[in-house]
């Protein structure tokens, strides 16, 4: 599982709460809060973070509301 995040966003922390709380391993992967989100468009088709890429699944999300919903299904 990978996290494009950066600090201080509170969608961010709210996911990454949420993989903590399951116990999950995760990479996260800073990006510049105002900075090129290339690497995020690429993947999502958008440049606003959370992104999360579980390969388990072959599933790219965004929104963190929607990200924490599938995290709650698919892994507690």
């Amino acid at each position: 599982m990978e996290l494009y995040q950066f600090e201080g966003c509170p969608f961010c922390s709210k996911v990454r709460q949420k993989l903590s709380e399951l116990q999950m391993d995760f990479i996260a992967r800073q990006v510049e809060p105002n900075g090129a989100r290339e690497k995020v468009k690429e993947l999502s088709g958008q440049t606003g973070v959370p992104v999360i890429v579980d390969h388990e699944n072959d599933v790219v999300m965004n929104e963190s509301d929607d990200i924490v919903d599938y995290l709650e299904e698919h892994y507690s």
